[in-house]
């Protein structure tokens, strides 16, 4: 905002007070009023106006903010704030009023929204099919045919070009990892929304993930170098494909810049989620895709560093998955296989491509003497080493991906999130 003037404040108070208004004056607050204009505005200052309005002076403030750290970095941080201000301060006693909410255009004119009940965003259509239906008929079929395969890397190359244009703010960074841990829409969002009790699932186990999840943050705070452009939301519902290699995005989330490793995660724990829903462990096709899917990164890009910085963002896609609000009628196996994957992601020091097949599974070798906090079911399931042993998946070769017989498995609910525009579940 450049310049603020009295023609662009009349209207707007005129349409707020429901009547005529002559503005009489206006400036910063403790300064001198200005007539006219005033120039070299900057956001975060409050400017005192004064007017006349049915037939006496009166005085408001006009109050905004500047963009910051603590979570202030985007316009949308701000507005948050202030339509939340506009509702607040008038439902406490004694607390100064609140006339209004409003928002300056890029054109410089002043519109109300102090009326608005929701906000929404109107986005083109876009035709396709979801790829959760590619990874539903992989599941059942068990091999990989070459437009899956196909389709795969599109999506691989895809990230690597988003990802290659890096961010230049250390703070945005660290805000990512803090929101990671605390958003209401990631980890502890999700940890609150479990059930008390569930099966096997304890406030105890919830409560051991958090921890090994905060220590994440805090071992990969300094990585800020890893900064860059990312979709935020990358889960096979939010991708739409046409005829062949074809595809668009959808739902972008969590803000523009992160860690490339979300996005890795988000799109590549579906792999592994859809495939223990076959038959309780991770093998054969889709196995294949998640291996090919990490390697042909790491090759296209160099990033290994991913390999050290992925496991906070693993949790969080499988405590998404491994929850019972979203997936209440997920077989129970699977809900532990996918708890056991997170809790051993986090232990070790760094993602280890070739071991994540068999984190899922338990054996003797590979305990869940970490995971048990209050939850006989895993204790049991560890002591004999339950659960069927994964067949040799050759999936550390690039070459055709492996196949397996067809059987049938029931559909589980839809992918949580917000419908968004394109096309309909």
């Amino acid at each position: 905002m450049r310049e603020l003037t009295r023609e662009r404040l009349e209207p707007y108070l005129a349409a707020v007070l429901g009547g005529p208004v002559r503005v009489l004056g206006f400036g910063p607050l403790g300064q001198s009023l200005h007539a006219d204009v005033l120039k070299g505005y900057g956001y975060g200052v409050p400017i005192l106006v004064e007017f006349e309005s049915g037939g006496r002076t009166r005085r408001a403030v006009l109050e905004t903010m500047s963009p910051g750290p603590f979570g202030h970095e985007h316009m949308a941080d701000r507005a948050q704030v202030m339509l939340w201000d506009h509702h607040a301060f008038n439902a406490l006693p004694r607390h100064v009023r609140s006339h209004d909410v409003g928002a300056f255009r890029s054109g410089g004119e002043i519109v109300s929204l102090g009326d608005a009940e929701e906000l929404f965003v109107l986005m083109e259509f876009v035709d396709g099919r979801g790829y959760f239906e590619d990874l539903a008929r992989l599941r059942d079929l068990g091999e990989a045919p070459p437009l899956d395969v196909a389709r795969a890397d599109a999506l691989c190359d895809w990230l690597v070009e988003v990802h290659a244009r890096r961010g230049g703010d250390p703070g945005l960074y660290a805000r990512r990892l803090r929101e990671l841990v605390g958003h209401g829409e990631c980890i502890m969002g999700l940890t609150d929304s479990y059930p008390p009790r569930h099966g096997f699932l304890s406030s105890t186990l919830l409560e051991a993930i958090e921890h090994r999840c905060l220590a994440w943050r805090w071992r990969l705070k300094g990585r800020s170098h890893r900064l860059c452009r990312v979709h935020g939301d990358f889960h096979p519902w939010n991708l739409l494909f046409r005829e062949g290699t074809d595809f668009t995005v959808l739902d972008r989330s969590r803000g523009e810049w992160g860690d490339a490793a979300d996005d890795l995660t988000c799109l590549t724990m579906n792999y592994l989620f859809f495939s223990l829903q076959r038959r309780g462990r991770v093998e054969g096709a889709l196995a294949w895709l998640f291996q090919r899917f990490w390697r042909r990164y790491v090759e296209a890009t160099g990033d290994r560093e991913v390999l050290e910085v992925a496991a906070p963002f693993f949790a969080f896609r499988g405590l998404v998955m491994a929850s019972p609000l979203w997936y209440p009628n997920l077989d129970e196996e699977v809900r532990l296989a996918l708890l056991r994957f997170v809790v051993r992601v986090l232990d070790a020091p760094s993602f280890d491509l070739d071991s994540a097949v068999d984190w899922c599974e338990s054996t003797r070798a590979t305990g869940l003497r970490d995971l048990d906090y209050g939850s006989p079911r895993l204790r049991q399931i560890d002591a004999h080493g339950a659960g069927p042993r994964r067949a040799h998946l050759g999936c550390r070769r690039r070459t055709r991906p492996p196949s397996a017989p067809t059987s049938s498995c029931t559909a589980i609910a839809s992918r949580p999130g917000r419908p968004r525009g394109g096309w309909s579940r």
